[in-house]
């Protein structure tokens, strides 16, 4: 609520502020919720690991991996995933944008957020696809 007082050539505006929490979206592109297997690899090296996708969007991923690593590491990455009885892959390569190494420490998995650094048109256009059937 606002109020307005006029005294002496100055105007006061008064508020009464109501508490609670906004929360103002800042991605550029849309998260989807989706559980997928993902195999990875540093740039550099030939061992590949074992992870997991907890959400996509067309920019990124957000994925619990079991090694430590830092900021800016640059990985290649494939998503492994079923749609209707077909059995697909995602293949980029994305750098680590941000890390949360102590949501799940203890059970040796640590959380980051990856970020598309290259994509082949046609593995895109899969993930477009799976984009879309997740978000029905």
């Amino acid at each position: 609520m606002k109020t307005i007082e006029k005294a002496n050539n100055h105007t006061t505006i008064t508020t009464e502020r109501k508490t609670g929490v906004l929360s103002v979206e800042k991605r550029r592109y849309p998260r989807y919720t989706a559980e997928f297997p993902l195999d990875y690899s540093r740039v550099e090296d030939k061992e590949t690991y074992g992870g997991m996708v907890a959400n996509v969007s067309e920019g990124g991923l957000l994925v619990y991996l079991p090694q430590r690593m830092e900021m800016g590491t640059v990985l290649k990455i494939e998503i492994l995933y079923v749609q209707g009885l077909e059995f697909n892959t995602i293949k980029a390569v994305a750098k680590i944008v941000w890390s949360d190494l102590a949501a799940k420490e203890s059970w040796g998995e640590y959380r980051y957020g990856l970020q598309f650094l290259h994509i082949e048109e046609n593995d895109f256009a899969r993930l477009m696809d799976l984009l879309k059937d997740i978000g029905k």
